[in-house]
């Protein structure tokens, strides 16, 4: 069985993911949805699109379909968000249980 693999922006400074913080009228503390790419150069052109003057602080990591979820948890992300076109940007946000 073939691995689906994604990618992820992390940062070289601290070692932070790059997420995406929702917040709702009703909660405090907003929501962190880990940002994920289906190929590490969307991940590239999301950066010099949006963070250009930033692009040289991040690193993209590949990550599989199986560590996602220990991942999420382990970090505290409500989710992950897929980044369905890096240049618009289109995400869709999934919450994990």
């Amino acid at each position: 069985m073939l691995s689906q693999y994604y990618y992820t922006l992390r940062s070289r400074l601290d070692g932070q993911y790059l997420v995406a913080r929702l917040k709702s009228p009703d909660q405090e503390n907003p929501l962190a949805y880990l940002l994920v790419f289906k190929e590490d150069y969307d991940a590239l052109s999301y950066l010099n699109t949006h963070a250009a003057d930033f692009s040289d602080r991040f690193g993209v990591e590949s990550v599989s379909n199986s560590q996602l979820k220990g991942m999420i948890q382990r970090w505290g992300f409500k989710g992950l968000g897929m980044v369905q076109d890096p240049l618009e940007p289109r995400v869709d946000f999934v919450t994990l249980q």
